[in-house]
C-alpha cells in the first residue's frame, strides 16, 4: 500500500517545511515538494500540518488499584489514543509483590497482545527489590523493556525505601536502563491523611491538601541525589509542583542527567476543582492537583526544557461505581484520571495557540523527546525510513471536549465543556489509516510490541 500525502506542512521538532510525504508499506519512503508519483491513495493535506504520531510514555491500561481496575482496556485505551493523535503508548507492567518481574511482564503481554490498536511498549514497575529482581532487570533491558519505575509513595503497596531505590539505580547505571520515580514522601503523607480523616475531613479535597507540594519537592531532591551517587540518570514522572520543578531545574543546571515529565491535568486543572464536595473525586490523582499558581511555573518549565515531556498518566475510573468507593474516606478513592485522548489537543491549544511555545516545541514535547528518551529511534519524526506514524492535523479546528463524544471508556471527562483549537483529521499508524474524519478505520490487535533500545545518550 502506497499513500501519498500532498500539500501539507511537515512539522518536526527541529524544522518546518512545506512538503509531500510518500508512505510505502509501513515506512516513510520519500519527502519532497510537488511529488508526482503513483500511489494507491492520495490524501490532500492543504492547510494542514503533518506531525509525527504522538507518543504517550505514561499510561495505565487495566491497572489494578484499590480493589478495582482502570476502566480502559488495551483495545479501548489505544483506540481512544489514536483518535487524539497518539500512535504509541508505553504502559506500566507491575511486578506482583513477592513475585518476579517476568511474572508481571507476562501478565501485561497477555493484556495487550492481540488487543492493542496502536504500537505499545512496557516499563516495569518494581515493587519488591531483591537480588534476583536486580538480576532480572538486566534480562529485561536486553528484551527491550528498558525502564523501571519505583515509588517513594504508597507504603505497603509500591513503596521502596532509599536503599532499595539506590540499589536499582546502581544496576541501571550498569545495564543502561532508566529509573523512573514517583517522588512524593508517602510515609509523611499517610500520617497527614490519617489525621485529616480522624478530624472528620473525608471529602476528596483533603486528598489534595494532605499531599503537600513540599513533600513532592523533598522526595524529588532525594531521588536525584541518590541517582547522582549511583551514577545513573533519573526520570521524574508526573511532576506537579513548583518545589519539585525547582529541584529538577537545579540538577539540570548542574549538568546531572535528570529528566522529568508533567501531565495536562497539572497544566489545566487545579486544587479548586477538587473542592465541590464528592464531585471532587473525579479529579483525585497522585500527585494531586495543585493550587493554580503552580501551573504557570510548569508552563515555564516546558518552555525552558526544565521539563522534557508531557504525558498523561492515563488511569481512568468511572465516577459512578469506582470513584465512589471513597465516598466516606478520600483515601479509598481510586487514584487516576482519563486523558490519553486529550493530551495532543490540550497542549496545542494551551501551548501553541496561546503563544507559549512554537509548533516545533509542541511536537518535541508530545512525540520527539519521548521517542529519544525511551529508545524509539523509528518514532517521533517524519523522516525517510521512519515508521509511517503520521497525523494530518488541523491547527484551526475548534471542538469541545466532552464525555458524550470522547472514546475513552469512562463516564466523565476532566475537561468537560472546554473548547480547544486543533484536532487530528487523519491518523496513520505504520502506514495504515486508523482514524479519518472522526471515524474509526483501525483494527483490534494491529498494534505491535516495541522492543526499545537503551537510551545510551542519557548515561
Amino acid at each position: 500500500m502506497r499513500t501519498l500525502i500532498k500539500n501539507g506542512t511537515v512539522i518536526n521538532a527541529d524544522a518546518t517545511s512545506r512538503a509531500d510525504v510518500l508512505v510505502d508499506g509501513e515506512q516513510i519512503a520519500l519527502i519532497g515538494q510537488e511529488l508526482d508519483l503513483g500511489a494507491d491513495r492520495t490524501i490532500d493535506a492543504s492547510g494542514k500540518w503533518l506531525i509525527p504520531g504522538a507518543i504517550d510514555v505514561h499510561t495505565h491500561m487495566e491497572l489494578p488499584f484499590g480493589g478495582t481496575f482502570a476502566k480502559d482496556t488495551f483495545e479501548s485505551g489505544t483506540r481512544a489514543a489514536a483518535f487524539g493523535g497518539t500512535t504509541t503508548i508505553i504502559d506500566f507492567a507491575v511486578q506482583p509483590r513477592g513475585g518476579s518481574l517476568r511474572e508481571g511482564l507476562e501478565a501485561w503481554h497477555r493484556k495487550a497482545d492481540g488487543n492493542a490498536c496502536v504500537d505499545y511498549g512496557f516499563h516495569m514497575i518494581i515493587s519488591d527489590v531483591r537480588d534476583d529482581v536486580l538480576d532480572e532487570m538486566d534480562g529485561l533491558v536486553d528484551e527491550g523493556v528498558t525502564s523501571f519505575k519505583l515509588f517513594t509513595a504508597y507504603p505497603g503497596v509500591f513503596f521502596s525505601d532509599d536503599g532499595a531505590i539506590f540499589r536499582a539505580m546502581q544496576r541501571s547505571a550498569r545495564n543502561g536502563g532508566l529509573i523512573m520515580m514517583h517522588a512524593e514522601n508517602g510515609l509523611a503523607i499517610d500520617v497527614v491523611a490519617g489525621q485529616e480523616v480522624a478530624a472528620g475531613h473525608t471529602d476528596p479535597y483533603y486528598h489534595g491538601t494532605s499531599r503537600s507540594p513540599v513533600l513532592e519537592g523533598e522526595a524529588t531532591n532525594r531521588v536525584i541525589r541518590l541517582a547522582e551517587v549511583a551514577g545513573a540518570p533519573v526520570y521524574i514522572v508526573h511532576l506537579s509542583a513548583r518545589q519539585a520543578l525547582d529541584e529538577v531545574r537545579r540538577a539540570r543546571d548542574a549538568g546531572l542527567p535528570a529528566f522529568a515529565e508533567t501531565c495536562p491535568q497539572y497544566l489545566f486543572l487545579s486544587l479548586e476543582d477538587m473542592g465541590n464536595g464528592f464531585e471532587g473525586a473525579k479529579f483525585v490523582c497522585s500527585p494531586p492537583l495543585r493550587p493554580a499558581d503552580h501551573a504557570e511555573e510548569l508552563w515555564k518549565g516546558l518552555v525552558r526544557d526544565d521539563l522534557q515531556v508531557v504525558s498523561t498518566d492515563h488511569c481512568p475510573f468511572d465516577f459512578h461505581g469506582q470513584k465512589d468507593l471513597g465516598r466516606d474516606d478520600f483515601r479509598k478513592v481510586p487514584n487516576g484520571l482519563p486523558g490519553v485522548e486529550n493530551r495532543v489537543d490540550l497542549l496545542h491549544d494551551g501551548g501553541v495557540v496561546r503563544g507559549r511555545f512554537s509548533p516545533n516545541r509542541w511536537v518535541e514535547l508530545i512525540s520527539s523527546a519521548p521517542a529519544r528518551l525511551f529508545g524509539l529511534p523509528r518514532k517521533g519524526v517524519i523522516g525517510v525510513g521512519a515508521d509511517a506514524d503520521i497525523v494530518v492535523y488541523d491547527p484551526a479546528r475548534r471542538h469541545t471536549i466532552s464525555a458524550s463524544t470522547h472514546h475513552m471508556d469512562v463516564d466523565y471527562s476532566c475537561y468537560e465543556g472546554r473548547e480547544v483549537t486543533g484536532g487530528a483529521d487523519v491518523v496513520l499508524s505504520r502506514g495504515t489509516v486508523v482514524v479519518e474524519g472522526g471515524e474509526w478505520r483501525g483494527s483490534k490487535g494491529a498494534g505491535r510490541f516495541l522492543r526499545r533500545e537503551r537510551s545510551a545518550n542519557l548515561h
